[in-house]
């Protein structure tokens, strides 16, 4: 049985190319059937020329607009109201399709989200969590990434939930030690965020091991680190560019020692397998945790295996019913209740 999938055709920075043939590939390789959503004039000669397309689960959905990557989020959401994002998250209401993906402006994404499929009855507000590769071997879920600038320590407890069950539910890890990003391991040190945080998470059903600090995110000491969106997101973007910087620089340096063709092979294969443990693409996107429906958001430069691997995860959430599990984990907790002019804009 195939799981359909919404995808935002005009998200990326280089869309509709990387949207088309990542559905390409995720209907070769995965039990999907993908709606291309976006101007279908537009989008149907584009599909028709790709190579691979003929007999695929492909289909156009049709889009008069699309938000870019410059536009101001919050403006972009109320005035665009026919955007391809808006009418792939439609489809998730609607129940046409199991999940969204897009590779678009995330503020908008996230906004839009929260507008067309609202939060879970009991979170305050969503949040993007990341999936990064660790020493160990096993991943590590970190959130928020970028959804909440500012955040109160209710925000973070919700964070801890909603972040445990993704760890237990998608990546299949039985336990998850859980953990609050900090400064220091002592329950003393942090700011007043943090430390009111671990009195309300340490109450929580969890694996809470307390604070743990950014060499952690990639150790394999934890396989749950919540933190506001603020401090995850600077977390999340430092780590990319240090991946690049070690990638390339390790590029440089096996070309320059390098020279006896076995040896350059062996490295050649060696540094492929690294770069593949490395590489965002292979982790698709950040589920927005929180909302009543499945939202996944790529990164802007998400390439044809990314857009895949998005695709991949929209499916593996909405089969793993996670919103319906957080949804009964919040069941009749409190909600503060704002509204909606006070929630923060995520980062951009």
């Amino acid at each position: 049985m195939l799981t359909d999938i919404a995808l935002d055709a005009m998200g990326s920075d280089k869309a509709p190319e990387p949207e088309i043939r990542g559905a390409i590939l995720a209907c070769r390789n995965l039990p999907v059937r993908v709606h291309l959503v976006g101007p279908e004039s537009f989008l149907r000669p584009r599909l028709a020329a790709a190579v691979g397309f003929a007999r695929l689960p492909i289909s156009i959905v049709h889009a008069e607009e699309f938000i870019g990557m410059d536009e101001k989020a919050a403006q972009a959401v109320r005035t665009k109201r026919n955007s391809s994002m808006r009418i792939g998250l439609k489809m998730v209401k609607e129940k046409r399709a199991a999940g969204f993906f897009t590779a678009g402006n995330t503020g908008a994404g996230m906004a839009t989200a929260k507008m067309a499929l609202g939060a879970l009855p009991g979170v305050d507000r969503p949040a993007l969590a990341i999936v990064v590769p660790t020493l160990s071997g096993s991943p590590c879920v970190l959130l928020d990434v970028g959804a909440n600038v500012d955040c109160k320590p209710q925000n973070l407890e919700q964070f801890a939930v909603m972040g445990e069950l993704y760890a237990r539910s998608v990546l299949r890890i039985p336990r998850p030690r859980v953990g609050i990003l900090s400064v220091g391991e002592e329950e003393s040190k942090g700011n007043d965020l943090t430390r009111e945080a671990t009195l309300l998470v340490r109450k929580l059903p969890v694996n809470f091991i307390g604070n743990v600090e950014g060499r952690d995110i990639y150790n394999g000491n934890c396989d749950v680190i919540v933190c506001d969106g603020f401090v995850g997101n600077v977390a999340l973007k430092t780590s990319e560019g240090l991946s690049r910087l070690v990638r390339e620089m390790l590029k440089a340096s096996l070309t320059q020692t390098v020279t006896a063709q076995v040896g350059a092979l062996l490295s050649r294969k060696a540094f492929n397998a690294f770069r593949r443990r490395l590489d965002p693409s292979e982790y698709g996107g950040a589920p927005l945790l929180g909302v009543r429906g499945v939202c996944i958001i790529g990164h802007g430069s998400s390439n044809d295996r990314a857009v895949m691997n998005g695709i991949r995860v929209a499916a593996e959430f909405a089969q793993a019913g996670v919103n319906d599990r957080l949804e009964r984990e919040f069941a009749g907790r409190p909600s503060d209740d704002r509204p909606e002019s006070d929630l923060q804009l995520p980062i951009q």
